[in-house]
């Protein structure tokens, strides 16, 4: 079959995309693209829909080319790629739920986000007056002694919303089956019309524990639509932003996933760890998450004399404590007990699913955005993307280990390197037309954005959370393991409920 390029050599180009190619499809053409998928000769991106078009983003590993290409569809209808490409799925029935376009051939035409509780149906689309809902339809299981456990949507303790139905054969799991979509919050309908301002606000509410990431992705596919190159100061406080969100959250996680193995202790000591960094960044950028702080054409905030001394303090102080909570966590039998072996994730389905974050990383799969395929500062800085190979709970937490390491020499380097200069290009340019997409790496994996503009108001933007291709995942991995691992193994993939959702 041929490269990705040659596939769509006659494909009508659109002009006014960047910074990759978009490309109007025959249905021919977007079947040949499905099959690729299936051949694994490229990656799924993110597909999504528009009142009578359908999109696909994707790339190509070997030679690191990402195209968008269109479908139109004037009958409301185009071919299925869930049927030949399985992670395919929960996107084509969000495009039905959202859009209402239906996947000809589609394995599974469940709702997935619609719950029956919007009052209306196809919000970006045709819109019609909703019908009462029917129950949803969950997956039949047939066997011996085979018993169902339904977990949610309300959790325990704060946390959002999810439903987790297991079907288990004692304590042995033999399927779980999730269903999300409780805390959709209509985003995207939410930003049609919206100026960039207020929309660059909704995007960095997506999900709040990568609200800079999400911010960066939407301001790059902004810059990009529009031509405009944000100031270089502006560039290296963007980044120096998004580490330490990636910091923030990983001493979160990592102490998190020692509690669900019942060691508080080390929950308490990177807790501790997760606050010194959020009071940081609250110093420094005056918000303990630097919500609203990156904004489209640069920053929104200056890191003063003072504040580049005290993230020196921080990255001494850290490379000082965190090595010795290490020593615990791999010296402690208990743990490695409870980690090692627990939730393995093969990697032929991390690379099938484009499995990106520590996920894909802990199961042989080197992609990061900052790298491939790559955006600045991160071009003129050194660092290692951490892979591991053995799939399980315990090789998510050592990528997590890892990779603060690699953050903690970025900022450093950061800080060394960060040029002076103004903090924002002129919001005078933010009022013109163009299509943009951005691919950035946060903490959990690479979010993907693309959008089109008009007159400075957002015609259509689409973001796609890392969790999309992680969810599906998180069923493989119990599968075999008992349920009352299901919180580790949950916890260790840490997928987002409200950036699944949007």
């Amino acid at each position: 079959m041929a490269g990705l390029i040659d596939l769509l050599r006659a494909a009508e180009p659109v002009t006014g995309h960047r910074p990759w190619p978009r490309r109007i499809v025959s249905a021919a053409m977007w079947q040949d693209a499905a099959k690729g998928l299936a051949a694994g000769q490229w990656s799924l991106v993110a597909l999504w829909g528009e009142a009578a078009t359908v999109h696909m983003a994707l790339s190509e590993e070997s030679s690191g080319a990402i195209v968008v290409i269109s479908l139109d569809c004037p009958d409301g209808v185009f071919p299925s790629v869930a049927r030949l490409f399985a992670p395919a799925g929960r996107l084509e029935r969000t495009v039905r739920d959202l859009c209402g376009l239906e996947a000809i051939e589609a394995p599974d035409a469940r709702p997935w986000l619609d719950h029956g509780r919007w009052g209306l149906t196809r919000p970006l689309g045709v819109r019609r007056e909703a019908k009462a809902a029917e129950p949803y339809r969950f997956l039949a299981n047939e066997g011996h002694s085979l018993h169902q456990i339904p977990v949610g949507p309300v959790h325990a303790g704060i946390i959002e919303p999810g439903h987790f139905r297991f079907t288990a054969n004692g304590e042995a799991v033999v399927r779980l089956e999730e269903r999300l979509g409780y805390v959709h919050k209509g985003t995207e309908s939410l930003m049609q019309g919206a100026e960039i301002e207020l929309a660059a606000r909704l995007a960095g509410r997506v999900s709040g524990d990568s609200t800079v990431a999400y911010a960066l992705a939407f301001a790059r596919a902004v810059e990009a639509a529009l031509g405009i190159e944000p100031p270089p100061r502006a560039v290296w406080l963007r980044a120096l932003m998004a580490e330490l969100e990636r910091l923030a959250n990983h001493f979160g996680d990592i102490g998190a996933i020692c509690n669900d193995a019942s060691f508080s202790a080390l929950h308490a000591y990177c807790g501790a760890l997760r606050e010194e960094v959020l009071r940081i960044a609250e110093a420094c950028f005056g918000h303990r998450l630097m919500m609203d702080r990156i904004v489209p054409g640069g920053v929104a905030a200056e890191l003063s004399p003072e504040g580049v001394v005290g993230l020196g303090r921080l990255t001494r102080s850290l490379r000082g404590r965190f090595p010795e909570l290490v020593r615990v966590y791999d010296n402690s039998v208990s743990l490695q007990d409870r980690m090692v072996g627990t939730g393995i994730l093969k990697p032929e389905l991390a690379r099938m699913f484009g499995c990106g974050g520590f996920v894909g990383r802990a199961s042989g799969r080197g992609r990061d955005a900052r790298r491939d395929p790559g955006y600045p500062p991160y071009d003129s800085l050194r660092f290692e993307v951490p892979v591991r190979h053995e799939g399980d709970v315990n090789a998510r937490v050592w990528v997590r280990i890892d990779e603060v390491e690699q953050s903690l020499g970025m900022i450093e380097q950061m800080l060394d390197l960060l040029p002076g200069g103004p903090l924002r290009a002129e919001v005078g340019a933010m009022r013109g037309t163009g299509e943009g997409a951005a691919l950035v790496e946060g903490f959990r994996g690479d979010i993907f954005v693309w959008l089109r503009l008009s007159g400075g108001r957002i015609e259509r933007c689409h973001l796609r959370d890392p969790s999309w291709f992680q969810w599906p995942l998180l069923e493989a991995v119990i599968e075999g393991n008992i349920v009352a691992d299901f919180p580790l193994c949950n916890k260790s993939f840490n997928c987002s409920y409200s950036g699944h959702d949007l």
